[in-house]
């Protein structure tokens, strides 16, 4: 396994890390004894970094319990990461984050079910927030009471990490960004940004949400809680036809044989930033294929090949 810093927070952590959101049963059941399996494959495999978020699972705060029921015993070699900002919505009783104490309010119960005594890294969850500074304050007395040591934002608009690091007096240290290369937007503009001021990132969704594996189509339907707003008619339906207009481009020219699973983890982490991948893994057998991708980067020539045909998809079909 890769290793480097976590831009400059000085974290040591894994190229790859794990994504717990599939613990909490949103992308299918999962039984307890699956979900310390799979961390402690990944743990053994190298793994380091491990993100949740408060509300993931059915019902809110299933991930958080079952990371950290299972990694008591390893608390102090990994990086824990969690975030805070969709509590209840899915049971309709959202918390209200209108004061900084709400945001402490919502940290304390992390921990008590991450089972730790302080988080590395709290993220706000509100990707397009218009004014963080009650988070940014919440964080800060979070800090200074010793429960978490950095803080930061999960957002794919470069408009709001921008009010965020501004807001937050350069204290902002992390970002997290949906980034692969079935979605390479963050290439225009906030990777520039994160270089410049030495942030942290961490990728959801390097798989596009499996998308990238190159087994769907545009007739493929799905049935889980996520990506049933891929099929016809759903949400996030113009975003699947965009990903499986790249994802084809892709098989016309590397052919059907081709790991497209495992070009899309390298391609995230080799990076010139490094940020850390953070796939879902439902099995040991794929915690650790994961992890194994984390053993080393791509060379600069099979970079741009990938990014030469990605572009060409999205100046040809799609107005970037």
């Amino acid at each position: 396994m890769l290793y480097h810093k976590l831009g400059k927070t000085g974290i040591d952590v894994s190229a790859m890390g794990l994504g717990c959101w599939n613990f909490g049963n949103q992308w299918g059941h999962m039984e307890d004894a699956d979900a310390e399996r799979i961390i402690r494959a990944s743990f053994d495999s190298g793994v380091t970094l491990y993100d949740v978020a408060d509300n993931y699972g059915q019902p809110n705060g299933t991930s958080e319990l079952r990371l950290g029921k299972y990694c008591k015993d390893i608390r102090d070699q990994i990086t824990i990461v969690s975030k805070i900002g969709h509590w209840g919505e899915r049971s309709g009783q959202s918390v209200p984050y209108t004061t900084p104490d709400m945001i402490r309010l919502c940290g304390h119960a992390s921990l008590g079910r991450l089972q730790t005594g302080y988080l590395d890294v709290e993220l706000c969850h509100v990707m397009e927030i218009e004014d963080p500074s009650v988070f940014i304050e919440g964080f800060r007395a979070l800090k200074k009471e010793g429960f978490i040591r950095e803080y930061g934002i999960s957002t794919d608009s470069l408009s709001v990490l921008k009010r965020f690091y501004e807001m937050s007096d350069g204290e902002c240290s992390v970002v997290e960004v949906e980034y692969s290369i079935a979605n390479i937007a963050p290439e225009r503009g906030l990777l520039d940004y994160c270089k410049e001021k030495n942030l942290g990132i961490l990728v959801r969704g390097p798989l596009g949400q499996g998308i990238v594996s190159g087994k769907y189509d545009l007739d493929t339907v799905f049935t889980d809680l996520v990506r049933c707003h891929y099929n016809k008619g759903g949400k996030w339906r113009a975003k699947y036809e965009y990903q499986i207009a790249i994802m084809d481009a892709l098989k016309k020219e590397f052919g059907p044989d081709r790991d497209y699973t495992k070009m899309a983890l390298s391609y995230v982490i080799s990076h010139e930033l490094h940020p850390v991948a953070i796939p879902g893994a439902k099995s040991v057998e794929q915690a650790k294929w994961n992890a194994a991708v984390g053993n080393e980067y791509l060379s600069e020539e099979e970079l741009k090949s990938i990014r030469d045909i990605v572009h060409s998809v999205i100046k040809e079909d799609f107005s970037a």
